[in-house]
């Protein structure tokens, strides 16, 4: 079996942040949603579980920190291609996001790009190929 992956994120507005991460391509799974936590499906191995303050509170005795203002964690997903990363930024900017939080990367056979939720969660999108990856990781 794959080892999947759930990244917690508090958020402050539950259906702002369910319809910001549906637009963006996620889907929510009712069967481990309520009103104080959403799992949000992107694949079989990831998943973003948003959580109230209060239902986040329940898992640390650590401050919650303000995304806005202090970094918390950078998330990155792969994508297909340059296409996708783009598409990617573009849909969650529609949906209120921000785009290119962090600076873009392209170094020919790699490009990324990235994108702030409401809440302040950044996400990096990132493309490569392989093939040409590990031709100039060989020449280096």
């Amino acid at each position: 079996m794959s080892k999947m992956i759930f990244v917690n994120l508090p958020v402050t507005d539950m259906p702002r942040a369910v319809a910001f991460y549906e637009a963006v391509g996620a889907t929510k799974n009712p069967q481990f949603s309520d009103d104080t936590a959403a799992c949000m499906v992107f694949s079989d191995t990831i998943h973003a579980m948003l959580l109230t303050h209060d239902k986040y509170r329940q898992f640390t005795s650590k401050k919650i920190v303000d995304a806005k203002t202090s970094s918390e964690v950078l998330i990155c997903v792969s994508a297909d291609s340059r296409d996708e990363v783009d598409g990617l930024v573009k849909k969650a900017v529609g949906a209120g996001g921000s785009a290119d939080p962090t600076p873009t990367q392209d170094f020919g056979f790699m490009y990324g790009r990235s994108y702030e939720d409401p809440d302040g969660h950044i996400w990096e999108v990132m493309w490569m190929d392989m093939a040409a990856a590990q031709s100039a990781m060989a020449q280096a």
